[in-house]
C-alpha cells in the first residue's frame, strides 16, 4: 500500500465519526495500539522539541525500510504521533522524504486542538522526515 493510499484509508476511517469526541478516542486508541518503547529509548535526543507533551521519536532502517517508534507522556499526543507512524512506517526513506503530510490537515484535528499541540503535529511530520533524510544520507540516528 502507497503512503497516499494510507492517508486515504486512514481519512476514511475518521469520516466515519460524525462526532468529534469520537474521532479523538479512536485517535487516543491509535496511540494506545502503538507498540511500548522501551524505556531506555525515553532520552532527551529522542524528545520532539517544541512540543508541550514530551514526545519521544526513535527512527531505524531495516532491510531498506524506515521504522519509527514513539511515545509521549500525553494520550492524544501519542495518537497524533500515531497516525504519523501509521502512515511512513515501513516506508522507503526516499518515499518519506517525498510524503505529503497534508493529509493531517484533512483530519480536521488541527481546528480541534490548541494551537500548541497543533503546531505539534508539523514539528512531528518534520522530525520524521528529518530521521528520513538522515537515514537516506547514510547518517541514520
Amino acid at each position: 500500500m502507497t503512503i497516499a493510499e494510507k492517508q486515504k484509508e486512514l481519512l476514511d476511517e475518521l469520516n466515519l465519526f460524525q462526532d468529534w469526541t469520537e474521532r479523538y478516542e479512536y485517535v487516543i486508541g491509535l496511540g494506545k495500539n502503538l507498540p511500548q518503547m522501551d524505556a531506555a529509548l525515553l532520552t532527551n535526543d529522542r524528545l520532539i522539541k517544541g512540543c508541550q507533551s514530551q514526545v519521544w521519536l526513535d527512527c531505524n532502517v531495516v532491510e531498506g525500510k524506515m521504522v519509527f517508534m514513539a511515545d509521549s507522556d500525553s494520550v492524544i499526543t501519542k495518537g497524533m504521533i500515531a497516525l504519523f507512524v501509521r502512515i511512513l512506517n515501513e516506508e522507503e526513506p526516499d518515499d518519506v522524504i517525498a510524503a505529503d503530510l497534508s493529509f493531517i490537515d484533512q483530519t480536521g484535528l488541527k481546528e480541534h486542538l490548541a494551537p500548541t499541540r497543533a503546531n505539534a503535529l508539523g514539528l512531528m511530520a518534520a522530525q520524521m522526515k528529518k530521521c528520513a533524510i538522515e537515514a537516506s544520507s547514510g547518517h541514520p540516528r
